[in-house]
């Protein structure tokens, strides 16, 4: 799960996708294209709405995504298209590039939607991040599990 500074979308989408896949089975995490917060907590609304519906993102710390993430990660989701971007750009083949899709084409495919920065925005923005992220990953988890 990869979005701009890793404290917002991507450790939602983590706990999220998380939540609804075995952990002896998957290895989630999330990562961040810039470098404004490595180490940091997620954002303290971000921890909020996952709380609410029964999710601990607390011990998840933000971390720059890296080209060696190709070889550690099956699927790579970016939250809106400029992630997707970088992220691209750091591919070193085809087969880089074929791990990465937008988190919420799993939902509306081909439409190349983007997961909106709630990071200026209030309590809602947060809320509807959410949903948006809960939606896309209940799918991504139907496909994953048996």
């Amino acid at each position: 799960m990869v979005c701009l500074g890793n404290i917002c979308r991507s450790p939602l989408a983590e706990g999220i996708l998380r939540a609804k896949l075995p952990e002896k089975d998957f290895f989630i995490d999330s990562a961040g294209t810039a470098t404004y917060h490595i180490g940091s907590d997620p954002d303290s609304r971000s921890i909020a709405v996952a709380n609410k519906y029964n999710i601990d993102i607390t011990h998840l710390r933000g971390r720059q995504f890296i080209q060696q993430d190709f070889d550690e990660f099956d699927l790579i989701y970016a939250m809106d298209s400029s992630n997707l971007r970088h992220i691209l750009n750091l591919a070193r083949n085809k087969e880089d590039e074929a791990k990465v899709k937008l988190i919420l084409n799993e939902l509306t495919p081909n439409e190349d939607l983007s997961v909106p920065d709630p990071y200026y925005g209030g309590d809602q923005g947060f809320e509807n991040v959410y949903q948006m992220l809960d939606a896309s990953c209940e799918v991504i988890a139907n496909k994953l599990l048996p």
